[in-house]
């Protein structure tokens, strides 16, 4: 025993341990985040096609009884004569007479983005027509932003 040296092995992790975890976190959150946030972008722009649809369905009950169309959204039963919240709050939906058109013959319903929403460049404004026409005022395909 004579030439053994007692040594004391401290528990815990060292530093490089530690910043090599960091610096894999870091790498983990900056792949993720992105792809977080267009999936909940894509997920509240089923809320304004829905409240499209759904504003929609009420103007062909109108239609169906009155032989026109209606750009007061409160003729229809909504609190607002313009400017309907989806469900969140994403987007508001106004209507309109579609364009070259009177508003007996086609009605053109816009949801515009709001808050957090405004960040989808990707499909921006969403529309849909009484002729069933669907369109997008952003950079996206048709088929992306529907």
């Amino acid at each position: 025993m004579r030439g053994e040296t007692s040594r004391r092995y401290a528990s815990g992790f060292t530093l490089i341990e530690l910043m090599i975890t960091v610096a894999i976190l870091a790498i983990i959150a900056a792949i993720a985040y992105p792809s977080y946030t267009r999936h909940v972008i894509k997920s509240h722009r089923s809320t304004g096609q829905s409240k499209l649809l759904e504003i929609m369905q009420a103007q062909e009950r109108y239609f169906t009884v009155n032989n026109t169309y209606t750009a007061d959204l409160t003729d229809l039963g909504y609190d607002a004569a313009t400017a309907i919240p989806a469900d969140g709050g994403w987007y508001t939906v106004a209507a309109a007479a579609c364009s070259a058109s009177t508003i007996s013959q086609c009605v053109l319903l816009t949801a515009t983005p709001q808050d957090a929403q405004t960040a989808d460049t990707t499909c921006g404004n969403l529309t849909l027509s009484s002729r069933g026409q669907k369109g997008s005022s952003g950079t996206g395909s048709l088929g992306e932003c529907w």
